[in-house]
Parts: structure tokens; C-alpha cells; sequence
């Protein structure tokens, strides 16, 4: 290998060393948004609350709608005689349509903010 090859390859690692520079910021108030939603991940941060929350209510339905009552036909001193649980699937039903609707909602802002470059 030669001085003059062995110098061209030294300025190639130079070159893939060199850290890019830093694009210029964005102009505009909903440029600079689109950037902080897409760097910070906010977008996916807020799916997995607002789906958190909602799974957490058919927990809670599930719990007192089915299983509190077959516990108390297990063990009836747990709940209180003014407080009875009933066994119903009313309330787990309710609960699995609310996510679902929520849900489809939550899937239809994602793609609309996938549109518009939101990642």
C-alpha cells in the first residue's frame, strides 16, 4: 500500500468519524411541535396511558363483577351485608366496548399523525 493510498484512506475514516452537523432548528410553531412530539415519543406515551387507563377499568369491572362475587359464594364474611356483589357481566361487557371504541379512536389519531410525519 502506498503513502498516497494509505493517505486517501485515513481521510475516508476521517470523514465517517466526523459527527454530521446539527440540522438548524425548525421555523414555525408547528414545525417545532411536530419536532418535540416526534423526538420525545410523546405520542406513544400518551397511547399507552390513555389505553392503561381504560385497561384498567375492565380489571376493575372483571374483579367486581365476577370475581368478588364467586369469592363471596366462597367465603361470604369478605363483604359487608349492606354491600353486596352480584354476579353480572353487565359492567366487563360495558367496559370491553368503551376500549374498543377508545381504542379504534386512539388508532385513527395515530395514523392521522403519521400523516403528517409524526413518528
Amino acid at each position: 500500500m502506498s503513502n498516497e493510498e494509505m493517505l486517501e484512506e485515513l481521510r475516508e475514516i476521517r470523514r465517517l468519524l466526523t459527527p454530521a452537523p446539527t440540522p438548524e432548528p425548525p421555523k414555525g410553531l408547528v414545525k417545532e411541535f411536530v419536532t418535540f412530539i416526534s423526538t420525545y415519543k410523546v405520542l406513544g406515551l400518551a397511547v399507552a396511558f390513555i389505553l392503561g387507563i381504560y385497561i384498567g377499568q375492565i380489571v376493575q369491572a372483571l374483579v367486581s363483577s365476577l370475581i368478588m362475587p364467586l369469592v363471596q359464594i366462597v367465603y361470604p364474611a369478605i363483604a359487608p351485608a349492606e354491600t353486596p356483589y352480584v354476579l353480572s357481566g353487565g359492567p366487563i361487557l360495558g367496559s370491553l366496548i368503551t376500549f374498543v371504541i377508545v381504542a379504534f379512536v386512539v388508532f385513527l389519531i395515530v395514523k392521522i399523525a403519521a400523516r403528517m410525519g409524526i413518528k
